[in-house]
């Protein structure tokens, strides 16, 4: 399983990626496209949505229905459509199984009534990691595409595809995330009188580890059992730890700056 991702300032670029990645031969239950607002635009009418105030609600993705899914260009996408308020974000319209997925109960596709059918591999493989670069992504009011591709040949193909329709990689935007929170991230940092520059890399890694869906809103101390399983005995650096409460109050930051 491989995912590709593809990011977009124009909304109708990211439907004519889809229409190209369809084209090709991928499923559409393996593609999701992630729009900010909750209007039903780029979707059939006769399509239903549900509203939510906190993601993780099953009635989030229970609500919603099977069957063909069109965005404007007239591809199909696969099984869902939630339109949902996700805090820290704001209302998302999240076309495709895997993009209502990613805000639904711990990344599970529990409750969503499938018209084809969803293999039970698609969960698992889930970018749980990168979910914070998506949220980004949709305050600024871009679209993003994701495609979890089954074969390394599928992934080089919807890359390919993106690139084309004028999608920015997910590194590219990862990278202009942590550019727009660096400097005040590094005048903090400096204030307690450590280098930022010696433990950027060791405080970015705890930032961004307290945006994982499983550790946001949980503080340094309790969320230690899942740190250590994950960056082993980083998680007790002084600059990790300083990392990870500052992303824990950005988290907070958003969520009261965004709430409904």
């Amino acid at each position: 399983m491989r995912t590709v991702a593809g990011i977009f300032q124009s909304s109708a670029d990211a439907e004519r990626a889809v229409a190209d990645i369809r084209a090709s031969g991928i499923a559409g239950e393996r593609i999701s496209l992630l729009a900010p607002g909750t209007s039903a635009r780029a979707l059939n009418e006769d399509v239903p949505t549900t509203e939510t105030e906190q993601p993780g609600m099953g009635k989030a993705l229970g609500g919603t229905v099977g069957g063909a899914m069109g965005v404007a260009s007239g591809a199909t996408l696969g099984a869902a459509a939630a339109s949902l308020f996700v805090p820290g974000v704001g209302p998302v319209l999240a076309a495709g199984i895997i993009g209502a997925a990613l805000f639904g109960a711990g990344g599970a596709v529990a409750g969503v009534v499938a018209g084809d059918k969803i293999e039970d591999n698609i969960a698992p493989g889930l970018p749980e990691d990168e979910l914070y670069v998506y949220e980004d992504a949709l305050r600024q009011g871009r679209t993003v595409v994701i495609v979890m591709a089954e074969t390394d040949e599928h992934g080089d193909t919807a890359h390919s595809l993106l690139s084309q329709a004028g999608a920015e990689s997910l590194d590219a935007a990862r990278e202009s995330w942590w550019v727009g929170l660096r400097d005040a991230a590094k005048e903090e940092y400096a204030g307690q009188g450590s280098d930022f520059r010696t433990d950027e890399t060791s405080y970015r890694r705890g930032f961004e580890a307290a945006l994982h869906p499983r550790r946001r809103r949980t503080p340094y101390v309790e969320a230690m059992p899942r740190l250590r399983e994950s960056y082993g005995d980083e998680c007790d650096k002084d600059a990790f730890r300083s990392g990870y409460e500052r992303g824990h109050a950005h988290v907070q930051e958003l969520e009261a700056k965004y709430r409904q």
